[in-house]
């Protein structure tokens, strides 16, 4: 085939029980070159150009974790660490519908190149002005995922007088936000971010205010912004700020569990909540969900639609600061992906390869 005949991967060496190790004896990931598959008809050869960051990768590294509790395949040991990507295809088959040239996305793994199926990617219809990474934010998963949670999974109507978005200067919170406050019209829509300056993005996107969850005073802070109590809550990190929020929920107050990032390198540690009589004694309902099942019941296509209207109108907000792109060495890709854990992206967390 017209291309190279290996690549460079990193490949899943030892799982986690806690943090990720990049470095000593028996670091989590390791460098390795391999030979490429050969290229059949319907088949293509796929640079990669852009790596999705996205915390649900943790999920699927974890030591220990038994597969049948988890909602996708975990990646195994000594296999090239998964991910979502942007590329360019180099070479296609004499089957497929792709040329050499064309921009596309879909699951691969930690790899500078890549032979795929076409029936595994989409082709990226780009417009002027619009980023193709856009496609592995806004308008893919986490897009996606804030879009279902609110509209779907807790069912938010312009009725509904107090959202409150955790993780809101993340990759799905700063979507969410634009989603409750500027496509459904909710009256009053409280962030939490990690710091001051995310915090001043997410009210530029449209929240009535945004707590520094770092502050000392956040618990107070908390109370005076959700003064009435809030009809619903997105949850994107888990931990003592959910079980704060259980407490800041009105009678029959409605709950998406859409992430859990401030224990996922935490697994099998005790996290004590101490207000989960809040879910009895007022009636919560607290649904966890998976993006993918809106793929699977046929309601992706419709909302990927709507926020792609969101966008056209100036209701869903697309600058500078709705994604953090790290230029990145295919060396130093496992580290750009620790900046998950640290808090070092506002928006989508993205890996360009140089």
């Amino acid at each position: 085939m017209s291309g190279p005949s290996s690549t460079r991967q990193w490949i899943l060496a030892n799982l986690p029980t806690r943090d990720p190790v990049l470095s000593g004896p028996n670091p989590t990931f390791t460098l390795q070159t391999n030979a490429l598959p050969s290229l059949d008809a319907t088949s293509v050869l796929v640079k990669t150009l852009y790596f999705s960051n996205d915390p649900a990768q943790r999920g699927w590294i974890q030591k220990d974790i038994d597969p049948a509790r988890l909602y996708t395949t975990p990646v195994p040991a000594n296999a090239p660490m998964r991910s979502l990507f942007i590329g360019e295809i180099v070479t296609a088959g004499s089957a497929t519908q792709l040329r050499p040239g064309q921009l596309v996305t879909g699951q691969s793994s930690w790899t500078e190149y890549a032979v795929l199926s076409e029936a595994e990617l989409r082709v990226l219809e780009t417009s002027p002005g619009i980023s193709p990474t856009v496609f592995i934010g806004a308008l893919g998963g986490p897009g996606l995922t804030a879009y279902y949670a609110l509209l779907d999974v807790v069912r938010l109507s312009a009725e509904d007088g107090l959202v409150v978005v955790s993780g809101a200067a993340g990759a799905v919170g700063s979507v969410a936000v634009q989603v409750a406050k500027k496509m459904v019209g909710v009256k009053r829509v409280v962030g939490i971010a990690g710091s001051e300056e995310k915090c001043r993005w997410v009210e530029s996107l449209g929240a009535d205010v945004c707590l520094n969850y770092k502050n000392a005073s956040f618990e107070e802070d908390l109370k005076r912004a959700t003064e009435g109590d809030a009809d619903v809550f997105l949850d994107n990190v888990g931990g003592e700020i959910l079980d704060l929020m259980l407490s800041r929920m009105k009678t029959f107050g409605r709950i998406a569990a859409c992430g859990s990032i401030s224990t996922y390198n935490r697994y099998g540690e005790a996290i004590g909540m101490k207000n989960w009589y809040e879910i009895i004694s007022n009636r919560l309902e607290v649904r966890g969900f998976i993006v993918t099942d809106a793929i699977v019941n046929g309601k992706a296509k419709g909302f990927l639609e709507a926020l792609t209207l969101a966008i056209k109108e100036g209701k869903l907000k697309l600058d500078e600061g709705s994604e953090t792109i790290v230029e990145t060495k295919f060396e130093d890709v496992p580290r750009t992906w620790m900046r998950l854990f640290e808090g070092k992206n506002q928006g989508k967390l993205i890996t360009k390869l140089v």
